[in-house]
């Protein structure tokens, strides 16, 4: 346990100023920000709508999910899984890594788990930038309706779909970028699968949940819920979420056992 907390925090300390560390930070912010400032620019254009609350709730949140799970996620997950690992690559630090008084499951769950952290952070702070704007906007536009649904349940469903969704992929990537040290492989397939998944979620392809790549887009399809209840309050764990994690384990095992065939000599 103590070697996987140095290996931990040693990938903070080495990853803390990339730009895969603060896009985790700043595409939350920005991307929260230009929502909320476009309903709070149009709100003459939304206001003669009348949503109710829970509908108003749908569309704002909507905006940001709908870039999140079509583009954003994939990509930043592909980049980010690379930057993980190209660090030991650009500064050829692998033996020197290994050669360190820590076994290789610790130094290879460290950084998986310091790329999961990231992908947390990131929607974590999608949800409550969210949440907090969203109430923002109520108190600039007292005519908005946001103060009359509560969409705690519906944001932290959401996100969590996406957060799991995006395991797969992750682990994924990992294992690309820890075979090839250059940028255009692993990032190359990464885009390439992404553009697949993208193509047969939207075209509901009934096997489109065994590509990695279109959990998130499925991820964010509506599901059911129950009879008579909140239309917004779906299952977190569908078909697509078991699929991912199912993905996710069997990419682990796999990157570790490439990882410990990796010489130090």
């Amino acid at each position: 346990m103590r070697s996987l907390y140095i290996s931990l925090f040693s990938e903070y300390y080495k990853s803390r100023k990339t730009l895969a560390f603060w896009a985790a930070i700043l595409l939350p912010v920005i991307i929260c920000t230009l929502v909320s400032f476009g309903f709070y620019s149009n709100a003459d254009k939304i206001l003669p709508l009348k949503f109710s609350g829970m509908m108003l709730w749908a569309r704002y949140s909507s905006a940001t999910l709908n870039v999140m799970g079509f583009l954003i996620m994939p990509f930043y997950v592909i980049f980010m899984a690379f930057s993980v690992n190209n660090i030991e690559h650009k500064n050829d630090t692998w033996k020197t890594l290994f050669a360190q008084p820590l076994n290789k499951f610790s130094i290879y769950a460290a950084k998986y788990l310091f790329a999961v952290l990231l992908i947390f952070i990131c929607l974590a702070l999608f949800g409550a930038l969210t949440l907090g704007f969203g109430y923002i906007l109520q108190s600039l536009v007292p005519k908005y309706t946001f103060n009359q649904y509560n969409p705690v349940t519906f944001l932290f469903n959401s996100y969590a779909k996406l957060f799991f969704s995006s395991l797969g992929i992750l682990s994924l990537q990992l294992i690309l970028s820890l075979i090839w040290a250059d940028f255009l492989k692993p990032m190359g397939i990464g885009f390439v699968g992404t553009i697949m998944g993208i193509v047969t979620a939207s075209l509901n392809w009934k096997f489109a949940y065994l590509i990695p790549y279109s959990l998130p887009t499925l991820a964010l399809q509506l599901t059911k819920v129950k009879k008579g209840g909140d239309p917004l309050a779906f299952e977190v764990f569908s078909r697509e979420i078991y699929t991912s994690l199912i993905f996710a384990t069997a990419f682990f095992i796999i990157g570790y056992f490439i990882v410990s065939k990796k010489s130090i000599k």
